[in-house]
């Protein structure tokens, strides 16, 4: 509940700071969003606006909202050893040594963030580290370094501003003429087509944002099968499938929001489009078929 309410928490405070920018910039310019041209760059500062905030603090947030612990001296060998192995993976991949961190979790998982490819953190669970062989857990950890070596979190976010802009532009001129038939049908005039307006556009960014979901995690089972093929490069695929195997049998992930969409484990739906991860053994498939 903490990871929750702190990432729903953080959400809302980028929307309202960008909502009192975008009010002063929009009048300083001279910028109306009744007109169609500002109307889509006000959607497009908001799309684009949060999901590029949301990566910015994403090392940030991954720390407070999990709890993980930066390795910064190893303390034992298994801490020693993940940084080194982290540290030699990174150097194969061409990219900056991340931060290494873990955290407290009874699920099997680990994650990937950060806005810039050389200055990213892997973090792995307890969890993890207690149920898994030093095989599989270093294919988990090269699939989380393929993610930062790939560019995954950048794709994702500039794929999540597209998405958001144009579920909040089309909402918004559907809503438009709505409420505008509305107003000149009724009585009350002004006073039901705004009150027809405000309902319209939360009404339709629901259900865009749904079928706009559908995309985002299309993408998102994508760069799955490429972080696990980038790690099948690093360590070999037979590291790889059974780590998948391993985690066949484990727990529900607890991990939410972008992070989940970044670890090695994904959460199940009722239909795999809205599925940020392909099912465990289609990626085994894949990989045995490379």
């Amino acid at each position: 509940m903490k990871r929750i309410l702190l990432f729903l928490g953080t959400n809302l405070a980028v929307v309202l700071v960008l909502g009192i920018v975008m009010n002063i910039v929009f009048s300083a310019l001279g910028i109306s969003t009744q007109s169609m041209g500002g109307l889509l760059i006000f959607c497009a500062i908001f799309g684009f606006g949060g999901s590029i905030i949301s990566l910015l603090i994403s090392k940030w947030m991954a720390k407070r909202s999990t709890g993980a612990q930066v390795i910064t001296t190893p303390r034992n060998q298994t801490e020693a050893w993940l940084v080194d192995t982290v540290a030699r993976q990174a150097k194969a991949a061409g990219i900056g040594m991340p931060e290494v961190a873990i955290y407290n979790a009874p699920d099997m998982n680990a994650f990937a963030t950060g806005a810039k490819r050389d200055d990213a953190l892997v973090a792995v669970s307890t969890g993890l580290l207690d149920n898994m062989t030093r095989d599989e857990v270093e294919a988990v950890l090269a699939h989380e370094v393929s993610h930062i070596a790939n560019g995954d979190m950048v794709t994702l976010t500039l794929i999540q501003g597209v998405v958001n802009t144009f579920v909040m532009f089309l909402a918004r001129i559907i809503a438009n003429v709505i409420s505008s038939a509305m107003s000149n049908n009724n009585e009350n005039g002004q006073g039901m087509g705004t009150f027809a307006y405000i309902g319209t556009v939360f009404v339709l960014e629901m259900v865009f944002g749904i079928l706009a979901s559908i995309i985002v995690m299309w993408f998102s089972r994508q760069r799955e099968y490429r972080a696990d093929e980038g790690s099948a490069k690093l360590v070999g695929k037979d590291k790889m499938i059974n780590a998948l195997q391993r985690l066949g049998g484990s727990r529900e992930p607890e991990m939410e929001g972008s992070m989940m969409a970044f670890g090695i484990n994904g959460k199940r739906a009722m239909s795999e489009l809205f599925l940020s991860h392909p099912p465990l053994e289609k990626r085994i498939a894949a990989l045995r078929a490379r």
